[in-house]
């Protein structure tokens, strides 16, 4: 099976799409027409430095990306089984399965970054090493409830937006919790409840846009689900104000079989992504096929083992690998992974383990051991 994946703001770079500028000119004459400027000034030279300006990036990346499938087209016209797009990619991945042309994706795209370039100002910061539920939690028990979850980009990438303050008073938060901290540059507190606003004005924008049936299927961010023609103009409203779920998209996409991804448009931004999600859920299962040899323990739901699990052993518990005997320490509490398997975040091991892999150390252990 193959999936087409297309890109998202943050993968645009001067100099983009010279080739595919060449290769299609009726589009591209077409699109400047739409956007009122040249496209290809944008990509290649920037004279104005304009391109990492979302009211420029946005069409300039669905432009480029649309032009790749394109050519994709020419050199293979073997059919694909799903495509998917991250925030702005779905707007390609629509045009590419037929539910909108490519002029009607352009003009979408162009009110959509005006819209999001007049939000009121916000920030974003890049979180990594931290899984979901600890990170609600952090900010939970921070009273950093005016910071949303904006991209669920991988296991170890998640993507928070808020307030310039809160997200600058988030930091020491999560670098304490063990997480990295990584302030992007955006002007906008982009997929949160901040955007509403622009979510309102597209909204009766879009209403006057019809889509036609899906030629192949497309994975909506909101739901990490297959999108029908009705859904179409719904989630893409939604998806102003909700984060994006590409660490669920593709744990979807891999769970309908032996799947091959291949990204088109500039750089390889969830190329990287995908591989990271692939190897994170290849290594869960993996785990999780040896089985607790404590019958008291298998007699337990996943749920149960957790909440013994963290009222039992606080974090900074030492454990033992039973596979290795390696001696490491627990950086978070346990957490339930793919919604069935309790695992735990492990220190100088850069991944997450089954519990029934893991032996916890007694302190008097410890301490004859460090004698």
């Amino acid at each position: 099976m193959k999936t087409y994946i297309f890109p998202g703001q943050g993968s645009q770079y001067v100099g983009m799409g010279k080739k595919l500028f060449v290769e299609f000119t009726q589009h591209v004459e077409l699109a400047n027409d739409i956007l009122g400027y040249s496209v290809t000034e944008l990509c290649l030279a920037d004279p104005k430095k304009q391109l990492n300006n979302t009211l420029f990036t946005q069409p300039a990346l669905y432009v480029v990306s649309a032009l790749a499938y394109l050519q994709q087209q020419k050199h293979d016209a073997s059919p694909v089984d799903y495509f998917a797009g991250h925030s702005l990619g779905e707007y390609t991945a629509l045009f590419a399965a037929g539910a909108m042309s490519f002029e009607t994706g352009l003009k979408l795209v162009k009110k959509r970054g005006e819209l999001m370039s007049q939000a009121a100002s916000g920030a974003m910061a890049a979180v990594l090493n931290v899984d979901e539920l600890n990170l609600r939690t952090c900010l939970q028990a921070h009273n950093l409830v005016g910071i949303d979850i904006a991209n669920l980009n991988s296991p170890e990438q998640i993507v928070i937006s808020g307030l310039v303050d809160d997200i600058n008073r988030s930091q020491h938060s999560i670098e304490q919790l063990g997480g990295r901290f990584i302030k992007l540059n955006t002007s906008g507190a982009f997929h949160s409840r901040y955007m509403a606003p622009a979510q309102q004005e597209f909204a009766q924008y879009i209403a006057d846009f019809d889509f036609s049936s899906l030629q192949t299927p497309v994975i909506a961010n909101v739901t990490a689900k297959p999108v029908t023609e009705k859904e179409i103009a719904h989630c893409l409203i939604e998806q102003l104000t909700q984060p994006v779920r590409w660490t669920q998209s593709i744990e979807f996409l891999l769970a309908q079989g032996e799947m091959a991804f291949e990204e088109l448009g500039p750089k390889k931004v969830l190329t990287k992504l995908v591989d990271s999600i692939t190897s994170h859920r290849d290594a869960t299962l993996h785990i999780g096929a040896h089985k607790p040899t404590d019958t008291a323990q298998t007699s337990l739901t996943p749920q149960q083992q957790i909440d013994t699990w963290n009222t039992t052993y606080p974090i900074g518990t030492e454990v033992k690998l039973n596979k290795t005997g390696k001696i490491c320490s627990t950086r978070a509490q346990a957490t339930l992974s793919f919604g069935h398997r309790p695992t735990i975040y492990l220190h100088d091991y850069g991944g997450y383990f089954h519990l029934s892999e893991l032996s916890p150390l007694p302190q008097v252990v410890r301490k004859t051991t460090e004698a």
